[in-house]
């Protein structure tokens, strides 16, 4: 994993099923840390949920001086197909922002058929896809 010193990144955090989306960035940030990127370096701002992601990833790098952003966030299948919706336009959302912008946004989003599974991905006994990204968002950053 190559040194993240002197790199600004940004996070932007879904404030929906936060359990879970604030273990993905605790996974996130210490990844960053320990990767040599200082705190004052590091941005975080919450959106209301996954949906929001794009706009608040499209804003942070239109308005803040960073090498990457991580798009954190939780959507669990429920019993109507906003979930698909949801899923759908969040990955097409960030996957735009990487085809227009010079600066990459790193896909964070848990999609998960129950909440187990989540807390099992962000720090659970399938580790942190926060971590995972961080460590996406340094590799793509430099």
């Amino acid at each position: 994993i190559p040194n993240s010193k002197g790199l600004r990144f940004g996070i932007v955090v879904s404030e929906w099923n936060s359990e879970i989306t604030e273990g993905l960035f605790s996974g996130a940030l210490d990844a960053l840390l320990d990767c040599g990127t200082i705190k004052s370096d590091i941005i975080r701002w919450n959106v209301p949920g996954s949906f929001e992601l794009t706009f608040g990833a499209k804003k942070m790098i239109q308005s803040q001086k960073v090498d990457a952003v991580i798009a954190i966030g939780s959507v669990i299948q429920g019993e109507t197909k906003h979930f698909d919706f949801v899923c759908e336009a969040t990955a097409q959302g960030i996957k735009d922002l990487n085809v227009i912008m010079d600066i990459p946004v790193i896909f964070c989003v848990l999609t998960d058929n129950n909440i187990q599974q989540s807390r099992d991905r962000s720090g659970g006994k399938h580790g942190n896809k926060g971590t995972e990204a961080a460590i996406a968002a340094i590799k793509m950053a430099v």
